[in-house]
């Protein structure tokens, strides 16, 4: 009997033979030689999947986190790493994870984007707590929207992302998790990054 990554393997490569929305059960079943029934008894529909498959892109971007050298980077260079991590897990099947993404997207799924939006959050949640990010209340809240908002962003521009090694994407995620940061030293110690260096360095042209 397959295991649930041999599914999950085959159904993906499946998906970049001919479309996402082509790949049927009975394909993936075929291909490894088990019955739907072996099928089902890991996976009770295809878009449970699609759960796994990002599944495996959260469990690379936690073991990234146990990286020697994960705890001396900056909370800047962390969530860099991991965004990119979680990224790079999927890269190798880009086109089907971009026509998973329109799947949930097609109008009258519902059923499929509600719990696409709590895998977003939890997605985020487990982001944080591996870059270590403790913020409470009013600044927490700020933050995981902000996260939130920098990781779909992200996420958009590297479908499209064409570049040798995502490149192109690792640059757009360094600049909005600048933007981020200097604007939450802006409201919550009331001066940019830019500003406190600025003010750091002056007593000693004196």
């Amino acid at each position: 009997m397959a295991t649930s990554d041999q599914i999950v393997d085959a159904a993906v490569g499946l998906g970049e033979q001919k479309s996402w929305e082509a790949v049927r059960l009975h394909d993936v079943a075929a291909v490894l030689g088990i019955s739907l029934d072996d099928v089902r008894a890991h996976f009770r529909e295809k878009e449970d999947i699609v759960d796994a498959w990002f599944e495996r892109a959260d469990s690379a971007m936690l073991k990234a986190a146990q990286a020697s050298d994960f705890i001396y980077l900056t909370p800047r260079r962390r969530l860099h790493r991991l965004i990119m991590t979680w990224l790079g897990a999927l890269y190798p099947y880009r086109k089907t994870t971009r026509q998973m993404i329109y799947g949930k997207l097609e109008p009258g799924h519902i059923h499929i984007q509600l719990p696409a939006l709590m895998r977003i959050s939890r997605t985020v949640q487990w982001m944080r707590e591996a870059a270590g990010r403790d913020a409470t209340y009013f600044r927490r809240a700020l933050e995981e929207t902000g996260l939130t908002t920098i990781y779909l962003a992200t996420f958009i521009h590297w479908m499209s992302d064409n570049s040798p090694g995502a490149a192109r994407t690792g640059r757009f995620l360094n600049g909005c998790l600048s933007m981020a940061e200097n604007l939450d030293r802006f409201v919550f110690t009331g001066r940019s990054m830019e500003e406190r260096g600025g003010s750091e360095k002056a007593p000693q042209g004196t």
